[in-house]
């Protein structure tokens, strides 16, 4: 009996399988909002097998975009263009999710296929972008430090944006506090200089991401998963690192969470990273351990039998696999085959099951 194609259930969501999809930004938004292209590419990995889709991170302002292209959910028209592609997941058979994000100082900044690199100018279509302090990520333009109203701003956006997500029919939803974004850049005493009551200590570089979990929390109800995704080091001398993450974790899960999507890095650009088969899974099974919280674990996991013995090792509760999906949306069904997994396969590919 497969672990990695046996049902998890978390709240009133009972998921297929235990191998999911990533949230990957495909930086094809008009003015935050999805087009065809997000319909057609969330929708394949359903038919592919996936337990969830999580679509990418989608921004609670328009701040908070990554870059212009990036998709929202500030606005009831960004909700609706979202209404249908969760509806094509459905019924496809899988569960939808949302991370929902503030990309804070690493806002404002070309999509990877622009000509220019760093930050675009405000005369192009940018902004000046906010963070916890007036510290900029290597490369890209001088952050705002965000001050206290603005913080109660970020707070009340990803609650509105949490329940727009569930009036289109998301079923989970991430909070994105990994890969140097705002509410990462709150808990790492790399880039959170402030000596208020958000700066400082753990507990007080960690308030904003709770208060976040809070929001969300009471927004959406009981029933809803509320995922919250870390980078458990930052892979940089004095920077957050697996024991700060693992508190963190447990301070989420009380104040709500039901999973943390253990991830790494994104911080600084003059991180150190050895990268190799499964290297953050490792970080999983430690947050998973320490924090007494479900994990999920990523990171060049692409292999069936790979994804398997991760599970089986205790490291994880399930996967989340990027790139591999980009390079076989039938991933799913790829790896239920090697396997050897009884699942449902949708029944114009059935002919593909056993041979």
């Amino acid at each position: 009996m497969s672990i990695l194609f046996s049902p998890s259930t978390i709240r009133s969501v009972t998921f297929r399988n235990r191998l999911w999809v990533s949230p990957m930004c495909m930086y094809s938004a008009v003015d935050g909002v999805v087009q065809e292209w997000h319909h057609t590419h969330l929708a394949q990995f359903a038919s592919g097998g996936a337990g969830l889709v999580v679509a990418e991170a989608t921004a609670v302002v328009p701040e908070g975009r990554i870059s212009p292209r990036d998709a929202g959910i500030w606005n009831d028209e960004q909700r609706d263009a979202w209404a249908p592609v969760v509806q094509a997941i459905h019924d496809r058979g899988a569960h939808a999710g949302i991370q929902l994000a503030h990309a804070g100082r690493k806002a404002s900044t070309w999509w990877p296929w622009a000509a220019e690199r760093g930050s675009v100018p405000v005369s192009e279509g940018g902004w000046t972008t906010a963070a916890p302090s007036a510290v900029a990520f290597e490369g890209f333009a001088e952050p705002v430090a965000v001050d206290a109203a603005g913080i109660d701003g970020i707070v009340t956006a990803f609650a509105a944006a949490a329940r727009r997500a569930v009036d289109a029919g998301f079923d989970v939803i991430e909070i994105h506090g990994a890969h140097g974004y705002l509410l990462h850049q709150f808990l790492s005493p790399l880039s959170n200089l402030r000596t208020d009551e958000y700066g400082g200590s753990l507990e007080n570089r960690a308030r904003l991401l709770l208060r976040v979990v809070d929001a969300v929390r009471a927004e959406v109800g009981a029933d809803v998963p509320v995922f919250v995704r870390i980078s458990a080091t930052d892979h940089a001398p004095g920077g957050f690192d697996a024991e700060e993450a693992t508190t963190v974790a447990m301070w989420a899960q009380e104040h709500g969470a039901d999973l943390i999507d253990v991830s790494s890095g994104g911080l600084v650009a003059h991180q150190q990273i050895s990268v190799f088969p499964g290297y953050q899974v490792d970080l999983a099974g430690a947050v998973r351990q320490g924090g007494r919280i479900p994990t999920t674990a990523v990171g060049l996991i692409t292999a069936a039998a790979q994804a398997e013995q991760v599970l089986a090792d205790g490291h994880a509760d399930a996967i989340f696999a990027g790139r591999e999906w980009l390079r076989d949306p039938h991933f799913g069904l790829r790896a239920a085959h090697e396997l050897g997994a009884d699942v449902v396969w949708p029944p114009q590919y059935e002919r593909a099951r056993w041979r």
